[in-house]
């Protein structure tokens, strides 16, 4: 070891060090990825210097090109590049576990005394919030992801092949990441690209004092690769070969599928799993799954989590508390044993996929057609919340949800409105909105 690499070796963070920042970032990753992601930067990067700024955004683009949620696989792969695979497990799982054992309080307490008028009267206001938050994750990746003509007619025939077409929606993300992959001269990568005027950085001056220090972490990141993929698919396996058709193999498969096409974040899977769920499976219902989504803003960790509570919610059905537990559990495994394969095994060859223009097009249109995606899944949940009837037209292949306007439910109206009021014009953040709209609707349900 020469004498640079010495100095930059004794300047580098220690793992323990490590852990007490990755544990903070955890409990701290409210507000969906955007603002995850934004902590991570401010905490690796602008902060502590861990990580250039140009590295931070290579490695979220190789991260944008995966299933599953970008911010928790950003810190996995951080954590790997730092400290091997023992950091790259620490960071993703201290990303996932403060937030999982908060939702698995919240699931219970929903599960059990859901139904209690006090409890449905704060779940009810924050249903009615998570539409407005839903509407402003539309806005905000459509700043991002609709540059250019192309883009936009990708969004807009996402959507109408959802919304009219029911067409399944790891369909649409295929199609539009084989459509930027083939013109990817039409698409933008937006906001990902590299970086100006790059800071030194500590993780930077030991690769470079290091060069082959990649190298030597590549074959344990195979190893845990595979490892990872095992610890996945062994159990789906095992439920499959003795449970099918019960409820345990049920939600072993459907996770386990989700995990693979969960690309976009969690809003632009959410449609797909909401109907999923509540119309073919019945684990939950439209309401149930509102209420979900609203437990996994007002906590810590990715979006995702809100499968935790389907998971919890199917095995509760089954067989009460603690069938719950096992549910989610279940679910937590097959959702996230995936996405550290996925950075395991990809992270030695993210350098060649850095470069290559097919594949940031192929991602660039990905991006855009979450636009009509979260579109959609906005409509589906809006009507649902805001009206108690739908009237189901059909006409050849098109197959439309249309509200009933006799149905509408003036309490979800006004404090849609109010929600909306909170988040968009007194700009109140994601977490001061839910708050408040769930005290909202508890005082709504008091005098009406």
């Amino acid at each position: 070891m020469n004498d640079a690499t010495l100095t930059a070796a004794r300047a580098f963070p220690t793992l323990r060090e490590a852990l007490a920042v990755w544990f903070r970032i955890g409990c701290l990753s409210f507000g969906g990825p955007a603002a995850q992601i934004a902590l991570m930067h401010r905490e690796v990067v602008d902060q502590r210097a861990w990580v250039s700024e140009r590295r931070f955004l290579h490695a979220l683009n190789f991260c944008m090109l995966l299933p599953g949620p970008e911010a928790q696989q950003l810190a996995t792969y951080l954590g790997w590049l730092m400290h091997g695979v023992r950091g790259g497990l620490a960071a993703g799982l201290l990303f996932i576990l403060p937030g999982a054992l908060v939702m698995l309080v919240l699931s219970s307490i929903y599960a059990v005394a859901g139904d209690v008028p006090l409890v449905a009267a704060l779940f009810f206001g924050l249903k009615c919030a998570v539409l407005v938050v839903v509407v402003e994750a539309l806005i905000r990746v459509a700043r991002r992801a609709l540059k250019g003509r192309a883009a936009v007619v990708l969004a807009v025939l996402a959507f109408v092949a959802l919304f009219a077409f029911s067409v399944p929606f790891p369909v649409v993300v295929l199609a539009a990441a084989l459509v930027g992959y083939l013109a990817p001269g039409h698409f933008s990568a937006g906001g990902h690209g590299a970086a100006n005027g790059d800071r030194p950085a500590l993780l930077d001056a030991l690769l470079e004092a290091d060069p082959g220090r990649i190298g030597r972490l590549t074959a344990a990141a195979r190893q845990a690769g595979l490892v990872a993929i095992a610890v996945w698919l062994v159990p789906v396996v095992l439920l499959v070969a003795i449970d099918a058709p019960g409820v345990w193999a049920q939600i072993a498969l459907f996770f386990s599928k989700m995990a693979v096409v969960t690309f976009g974040g969690a809003y632009a899977v959410l449609a797909y799993v909401a109907q999923e769920a509540v119309e073919r499976q019945g684990w939950l219902t439209a309401a149930d799954m509102l209420a979900g989504l609203g437990l996994a803003e007002t906590t810590p960790g990715p979006l995702i989590l809100v499968l935790q509570f389907v998971g919890f919610l199917a095995g509760f059905a089954e067989g009460g508390l603690a069938a719950g537990m096992l549910g989610a559990g279940l679910t937590l495994l097959v959702t996230f044993a995936p996405c550290f394969a996925w950075i395991f095994l990809g992270a030695p060859f993210v350098e060649r996929l850095h470069g290559a223009r097919k594949l940031a097009g192929a991602l660039a249109a990905v991006t855009a057609s979450v636009v009509g995606v979260i579109a959609n899944l906005a409509l589906w949940f809006g009507l649902r919340v805001l009206f108690s009837e739908l009237a189901v037209v059909t006409f050849g292949p098109v197959t439309l949800d249309l509200p009933v306007p006799a149905s509408v439910d003036p309490a979800a109206l006004v404090l849609a409105l109010f929600a909306a009021a909170l988040l968009f014009a007194l700009k109140q953040g994601i977490v001061r909105t839910l708050g408040a709209s769930a005290l909202a609707g508890l005082a709504l349900r008091a005098v009406f």
